[in-house]
């Protein structure tokens, strides 16, 4: 599913129109990417977790190449889906 089928999908089970549905998705994202980005954790309940983690440095591959490199630390998203999620996917 892309995020027009989501769209699509949340404009007709909440019978609103599809233009109310992508402005209620587009401030959802933005609000968990900002609250994430200043170190807070985004709780939905019977969902998951939405967290910021640091990764260490690294060696890595150059793919074309082959030559080693040097990957930086630095900071990604994380996503922990909780026990009801899991449990529908099972």
């Amino acid at each position: 599913m892309n995020k027009q089928q989501l769209i699509e999908k949340i404009a007709t089970e909440g019978q609103i129109s599809k233009a109310q549905a992508e402005h209620i998705l587009n401030v959802t994202v933005e609000n968990i990417k900002k609250t994430v980005k200043k170190g807070d954790d985004v709780k939905i309940v019977g969902f998951g977790t939405f967290t910021k983690a640091k990764r260490k440095a690294r060696m890595g591959r150059n793919p074309q190449t082959g030559k080693a490199i040097k990957i930086p630390a630095g900071w990604y998203p994380k996503f922990r889906p909780g026990a009801e999620f899991k449990q529908t996917v099972k």
